[in-house]
């Protein structure tokens, strides 16, 4: 068995190859602690929050289409942190612009890399609750969606199916379920 150190691997190098609005793709020439060498590319972008809102027995969701999957998807409000703000303060601003809805109370269940192999930024899910609403979505420009109170145990009975796609949405129930084992 070998231990952490052999495992690991040392960056050389990184030059980016593609830059986007969302992320830029990276080639990183990295050297492993036996001395392999390779380059791999890595995604790299801002940090992302999911926000679970309960209110009673439903969850607020919203349903949009999502263009790598040419379909609707329901999923839990979230998007990408913004420049300056931290992620509590993002799941606050989503949950509001996406939902009309600001929470009491929002509290961390964890954070997550999306995909390890390939992105270079993290995931963070917050449980929100103690609702009010404002009854008005602050959508951004190219955001077209609708949002939905659904019951929970539909939602998560439904987690992975073709209505719920997203994995990502399925990591935060998980992390929402397992705080409430």
């Amino acid at each position: 068995m070998k231990s952490d150190e052999e495992l690991m691997w040392t960056r050389k190098s990184r030059v980016e190859l593609y830059k986007t609005p969302v992320f830029t793709v990276t080639s990183r020439h990295n050297v492993s602690f036996s001395g392999i060498e390779g380059d791999y590319i890595v995604n790299e972008c801002r940090d992302w929050v999911i926000v679970i809102a309960e209110k009673d027995d439903n969850f607020l969701m919203v349903k949009q289409f999502r263009h790598g999957e040419e379909k609707l998807s329901i999923e839990f409000p979230g998007g990408v942190i913004d420049a300056g703000e931290n992620p509590e303060q993002a799941a606050a601003r989503e949950l509001l612009e996406e939902t009309g809805a600001t929470a009491s109370s929002l509290v961390h269940l964890g954070s997550m890399n999306p995909n390890p192999a390939l992105f270079a930024n993290h995931f963070h899910v917050y449980l929100a609750t103690g609702l009010t609403f404002s009854g008005k979505q602050e959508l951004d420009h190219d955001e077209l969606l609708d949002y939905l109170e659904l019951p929970k145990k539909e939602v998560l009975k439904k987690m992975g199916s073709a209505e719920y796609p997203h994995a990502l949405m399925c990591s935060a129930a998980a992390l929402y379920m397992a705080r409430n084992l």
